[in-house]
């Protein structure tokens, strides 16, 4: 989309994709790195302080990389990168699929399905660790999604880390499958319900890749 493209162009550093909404947490951390290396060839102290400085700004680089992806066939495409946390069946028949993302995962989150979204809604509460069973209450975002299986939810579930949900398109928004939805800062958990009578295709402890895993099954 055109206004995608636009911001994705803004974020750019140094030929590096960087997410959308990292701006806040990286541009200070780079800062910092490039006026060490600055002073390092003049100053000790400057010199110790622009190692552990310059590392952090490359992990900065790594944590907020937003590569680009061949959006898979399928029903139902993964909105996160991480490890299947848990399938649970829900008691209005549908199956929530929840997946972890670590601190090492893309923090990019897209659209698993194509259509229009209908809810954008901020949910305030906690920050535990997101594998814990009381990260159920935490801050989250859930979104609703108009598909041709009907109504699809999704909720990004902020994490002891992951303090901050920053969406990128608002209600009324008709989104292609794969599309980027959102960020994560520093990871957390994504929660995906399948309507029900669809069949899950992954399993506890698998691996997925937003936008190229499948989750469904013919």
């Amino acid at each position: 989309m055109p206004h995608s493209q636009t911001s994705a162009h803004r974020d750019r550093l140094k030929g590096v994709r960087i997410a959308r909404g990292a701006s806040p947490w990286l541009l200070p951390t780079v800062a910092t790195a490039a006026l060490s290396l600055a002073r390092s060839r003049k100053s000790t102290r400057a010199r110790a302080v622009a190692v552990p400085v310059t590392a952090l700004a490359a992990g900065m680089l790594w944590f907020f990389r937003d590569p680009e992806r061949e959006i898979a066939q399928g029903r139902v495409i993964s909105p996160a990168d991480g490890v299947v946390q848990s399938i649970m069946p829900w008691k209005d028949g549908r199956t929530r699929v929840a997946i972890f993302m670590s601190p090492l995962n893309v923090h990019v989150n897209r659209a698993p399905m194509a259509g229009t979204v209908t809810s954008v809604e901020h949910v305030p509460g906690g920050f535990v660790p997101a594998f814990n069973k009381e990260s159920e209450n935490n801050e989250r975002v859930v979104w609703h999604f108009d598909t041709e299986l009907g109504d699809i939810e999704m909720v990004q579930i902020a994490g002891a880390v992951a303090r901050r949900i920053v969406p990128y398109i608002p209600q009324g928004t008709k989104v292609e499958q794969g599309d980027r939805i959102g960020l994560i800062r520093f990871g957390s958990r994504v929660d995906i319900y399948l309507p029900e009578g669809v069949e899950v295709a992954v399993e506890v402890g698998q691996a997925t890749t937003a936008g190229v895993t499948r989750i469904d099954r013919d």
